[in-house]
Protein backbone atom coordinates (compact mmCIF):
# COMPACT_ATOMS: atom_id res chain seq x y z
CA UNK A 1 0.00 0.00 0.00
CA UNK A 2 1.21 3.65 -0.64
CA UNK A 3 3.01 5.53 1.74
CA UNK A 4 0.86 8.73 3.10
CA UNK A 5 2.65 12.18 2.74
CA UNK A 6 1.73 15.95 3.31
CA UNK A 7 0.14 17.89 0.15
CA UNK A 8 -0.90 22.02 -0.23
CA UNK A 9 -2.34 23.76 -2.40
CA UNK A 10 -1.97 27.12 -2.07
CA UNK A 11 -3.85 30.17 -4.30
CA UNK A 12 -3.25 33.80 -4.09
CA UNK A 13 -6.38 33.80 -1.50
CA UNK A 14 -5.59 31.04 0.60
CA UNK A 15 -4.61 27.85 1.29
CA UNK A 16 -7.20 25.52 -0.41
CA UNK A 17 -6.00 22.24 0.21
CA UNK A 18 -3.73 20.57 3.33
CA UNK A 19 -4.61 17.01 3.76
CA UNK A 20 -2.63 13.37 3.96
CA UNK A 21 -2.59 11.77 0.41
CA UNK A 22 -1.56 8.85 -1.60
CA UNK A 23 -0.62 9.73 -4.64
CA UNK A 24 -1.31 13.40 -6.49
CA UNK A 25 -1.78 13.55 -10.32
CA UNK A 26 -0.58 16.99 -12.00
CA UNK A 27 -1.12 18.34 -14.92
CA UNK A 28 2.64 20.08 -15.56
CA UNK A 29 3.34 22.07 -18.59
CA UNK A 30 5.66 18.77 -19.98
CA UNK A 31 2.96 16.51 -19.23
CA UNK A 32 0.81 15.10 -16.75
CA UNK A 33 3.05 13.46 -13.57
CA UNK A 34 1.93 11.41 -10.50
CA UNK A 35 3.66 12.51 -7.55
CA UNK A 36 4.00 9.93 -4.37
CA UNK A 37 5.86 9.30 -0.97
CA UNK A 38 9.21 10.19 -1.04
CA UNK A 39 9.69 12.07 -4.70
CA UNK A 40 12.30 12.89 -5.78
CA UNK A 41 12.77 16.41 -5.00
CA UNK A 42 11.64 18.44 -8.21
CA UNK A 43 10.15 22.05 -8.89
CA UNK A 44 8.47 22.49 -12.01
CA UNK A 45 5.43 24.47 -14.08
CA UNK A 46 1.86 23.70 -14.39
CA UNK A 47 -0.46 24.37 -17.35
CA UNK A 48 -3.97 24.46 -16.35
CA UNK A 49 -5.84 21.53 -15.39
CA UNK A 50 -7.19 19.35 -12.93
CA UNK A 51 -5.10 17.80 -10.02
CA UNK A 52 -6.24 15.13 -8.55
CA UNK A 53 -5.44 13.97 -4.70
CA UNK A 54 -5.96 10.13 -3.62
CA UNK A 55 -6.71 10.68 -0.25
CA UNK A 56 -4.92 8.85 2.75
CA UNK A 57 -8.26 9.12 4.66
CA UNK A 58 -10.31 7.49 1.63
CA UNK A 59 -11.64 9.16 -1.21
CA UNK A 60 -10.15 11.67 -3.66
CA UNK A 61 -10.46 15.58 -4.05
CA UNK A 62 -10.19 17.00 -7.56
CA UNK A 63 -9.22 20.40 -8.38
CA UNK A 64 -8.89 22.83 -11.40
CA UNK A 65 -5.87 24.57 -11.10
CA UNK A 66 -5.56 27.58 -14.28
CA UNK A 67 -1.41 27.68 -13.93
CA UNK A 68 1.24 27.56 -10.67
CA UNK A 69 4.28 26.13 -9.34
CA UNK A 70 4.79 22.41 -8.47
CA UNK A 71 7.52 21.98 -5.56
CA UNK A 72 7.72 18.28 -4.53
CA UNK A 73 10.19 17.22 -1.50
CA UNK A 74 10.85 13.69 -0.45
CA UNK A 75 8.42 15.19 2.53
CA UNK A 76 6.14 16.47 0.95
CA UNK A 77 4.47 18.31 -2.37
CA UNK A 78 3.45 22.02 -2.29
CA UNK A 79 1.30 23.45 -5.23
CA UNK A 80 1.51 27.26 -5.93
CA UNK A 81 -1.71 28.17 -8.05
CA UNK A 82 -2.15 31.38 -10.01
CA UNK A 83 -5.56 30.35 -9.95
CA UNK A 84 -7.41 27.24 -8.60
CA UNK A 85 -10.63 26.00 -7.45
CA UNK A 86 -12.56 22.40 -6.41
CA UNK A 87 -14.52 20.85 -9.59
CA UNK A 88 -17.68 20.64 -7.34
CA UNK A 89 -17.87 24.26 -7.02
CA UNK A 90 -17.74 25.09 -10.73
CA UNK A 91 -20.97 26.31 -11.90
CA UNK A 92 -21.68 25.25 -15.74
CA UNK A 93 -23.72 28.13 -16.63
CA UNK A 94 -21.21 30.99 -15.12
CA UNK A 95 -18.37 28.91 -16.86
CA UNK A 96 -20.54 28.73 -20.37
CA UNK A 97 -20.97 32.59 -20.00
CA UNK A 98 -16.75 32.89 -19.39
CA UNK A 99 -16.04 31.09 -22.59
CA UNK A 100 -18.60 33.26 -24.84
CA UNK A 101 -16.75 36.22 -23.48
CA UNK A 102 -13.44 35.12 -23.93
CA UNK A 103 -14.49 34.15 -27.58
CA UNK A 104 -15.43 37.52 -28.14
CA UNK A 105 -12.29 38.67 -26.47
CA UNK A 106 -10.27 36.80 -29.46
CA UNK A 107 -12.55 38.13 -32.33
CA UNK A 108 -12.04 41.57 -31.06
CA UNK A 109 -8.34 41.77 -30.28
CA UNK A 110 -6.77 44.62 -31.82
CA UNK A 111 -2.98 43.11 -31.90
CA UNK A 112 -1.34 39.62 -31.94
CA UNK A 113 -0.16 39.95 -28.40
CA UNK A 114 -4.01 40.40 -27.39
CA UNK A 115 -5.13 37.86 -29.44
CA UNK A 116 -2.88 35.31 -28.09
CA UNK A 117 -3.43 36.29 -24.50
CA UNK A 118 -7.47 35.99 -25.47
CA UNK A 119 -7.09 32.81 -27.08
CA UNK A 120 -4.44 31.22 -24.08
CA UNK A 121 -7.56 32.08 -21.94
CA UNK A 122 -9.68 30.46 -24.31
CA UNK A 123 -7.78 27.41 -24.00
CA UNK A 124 -7.68 27.38 -20.47
CA UNK A 125 -11.94 27.35 -20.11
CA UNK A 126 -12.42 24.92 -23.08
CA UNK A 127 -9.81 22.56 -20.43
CA UNK A 128 -12.50 23.02 -17.16
CA UNK A 129 -14.96 22.85 -19.58
CA UNK A 130 -13.62 19.32 -20.68
CA UNK A 131 -12.52 18.58 -16.89
CA UNK A 132 -16.19 18.66 -16.19
CA UNK A 133 -16.95 16.25 -18.58
CA UNK A 134 -19.88 19.29 -20.47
Amino acid sequence: MAEPFNFELVSPERLLFSEQVLQVIVPGVEGQFTVLAKHAPVMTTLRAGVVEATLAAGGSKRIFVRAGFADVTPDGFTLLAEEAMPIEDLNADALAAQIKDAEEDVADASSAGKKEAAQAKLNQLNELKAALGH
